[in-house]
């Protein structure tokens, strides 16, 4: 069996009480598609990653775990990657309510 994505990075999101993560909650459910927007001008963290969930930003992939995924990011690489919500916890402190995974997808090839 052909693998077509593999596991790259799982985090809780950060921020998610500062942005519009609340607002959106009840709308999230395990399996969500997410989008990753790298954010060059952000001055607490040169290499932040925000997360959105259509036009509403959730938060960021926390500080430390976002080096690597950021350059891709930057270099225009974000077909690469997938990112699901993989778990909900409502009943959490909010900066835990929401774990996401990013998943690395395999290159396709063309058939002509």
């Amino acid at each position: 069996m052909k693998t077509t994505k593999r596991h790259f990075l799982h985090f809780d999101i950060a921020g998610f009480t500062y942005w519009d993560g609340c607002e959106v909650l009840q709308e999230l459910k395990v399996g969500t598609t997410l989008t990753l927007v790298r954010e060059n001008d952000n001055q607490f963290d040169a290499y932040a990653v925000a997360i959105y969930f259509g036009d509403h930003k959730l938060g960021f992939i926390p500080r430390g775990e976002n080096h690597q995924i950021s350059k891709f990011l930057e270099l225009g690489h974000s077909d690469l990657f997938e990112t699901r919500i993989n778990r909900l916890s409502p009943e959490e402190n909010p900066e835990n309510q929401v774990g996401v995974i990013v998943y690395l997808k395999a290159k396709t090839t063309k058939v002509e």
